[in-house]
């Protein structure tokens, strides 16, 4: 496993990011159990996770798993740096609080902490991340709640999660004129399918020394080798079917490729984000430990100029950042 420091940041985590939001809705308890100690044996040390996973099966589920597993000792809340997030819908059962709505004002913020903290089981998160950006609160109103999540001991790094380019430069000066460390990372959609933040994401964190963490690095699946899965049988239903019609002749291009490689789809698309410098760890999720040992061999793919160019004309990005892309 590689190990790469996250955005400006000192902390180093491993290149690729274990994402547990199967873990409860889709991933027994047990098996969730087996991945993280993979996880940890092929050296993964970057969790992912955030208070809302679980849905339908009741927000807050799989941090209270990743908890209980925390649980067991063996110095496993030590060797992982966890990551978390919050603005989403916490309504409490029952009962219908304004306050627990999506959104990021600074009690809100400073109460989920708490609450994540006791699901999760420990004394402290390593990266609070913001789920999305709250258009109706001040980046001052949340600097004071994360500086003071900080000043606790409760985090340490903050992070953002489906930010503009323009509100990351937004959060970066409000923190720097209040003497705070600010965003270390920003999580994003990003994959050969999906290539907007090549735009403005990437430079913004490429600017201000955000590390890129991409999450549905494979694209809901359409990346993982779409036409196999369809043929035993997984992920059939109407909407990704649709989806696989769509880019019928880029996903045969993009698997052709992959077989005269010798290589997993799923690998390629992940080895493609990891040859990008501004990119720390893709988020996988894997939801049996298969899948998980599986996703490893990405880390030791290397793609030559003739590979990457290939991948850039079967899934063309938007031309480069902006402006240029579209203007002189």
């Amino acid at each position: 496993m590689n190990y790469v420091r996250l955005g400006r940041s000192g902390l180093k985590v491993s290149s690729l990011c274990l994402g547990t939001m199967n873990f409860g809705p889709l991933t027994s308890e047990a098996e969730s159990f087996s991945i993280m100690d993979r996880a940890l044996e092929l050296g993964i040390n970057f969790f992912d996770t955030a208070d809302v996973y679980g849905w339908k099966q009741g927000e807050g589920l799989t941090e209270s798993i990743i908890g209980r597993w925390f649980a067991q000792g063996g110095n496993r809340r030590e060797r992982v740096v966890l990551a978390t997030k919050v603005f989403g819908n916490m309504q409490l059962p029952n009962q219908q609080d304004p306050n627990y709505d999506r959104g990021l004002s600074a009690r809100k913020i400073i109460q989920l902490c708490d609450a994540s903290l006791c699901r999760l089981q420990t004394d402290y998160i390593d990266l609070y991340q913001l789920h999305h950006i709250d258009r109706n609160c001040s980046f001052d109103e949340i600097w004071h709640a994360i500086e003071t999540l900080v000043t606790q001991g409760k985090v340490i790094y903050s992070g953002s999660s489906n930010y503009a380019g323009w509100n990351i430069a937004t959060a970066q000066q409000t923190a720097a004129h209040r003497h705070f460390l600010g965003l270390v990372s920003e999580q994003s959609v990003y994959n050969l399918d999906n290539r907007i933040v090549e735009l403005e994401v990437i430079p913004a964190c490429q600017h201000y020394g955000l590390g890129l963490i991409p999450w549905s690095p494979l694209s809901g699946g359409l990346l993982a080798g779409s036409f196999k899965n369809h043929a035993e049988g997984r992920r059939a239903n109407p909407d990704f079917e649709s989806r696989v019609e769509k880019k019928r002749p880029q996903l045969e291009r993009f698997e052709n490729l992959a077989k005269k490689l010798g290589e997993d789809p799923a690998n390629l698309g992940l080895a493609w984000l990891l040859s990008n410098p501004a990119v720390t760890a893709p988020i996988i999720g894997p939801r049996t430990v298969e899948q998980l040992n599986r996703s490893v061999r990405a880390t030791a793919l290397k793609l030559d100029h003739e590979i990457m160019t290939e991948l850039d004309t079967i899934w063309p990005g938007p031309g480069g950042e902006a402006p240029k892309a579209y203007a002189w």
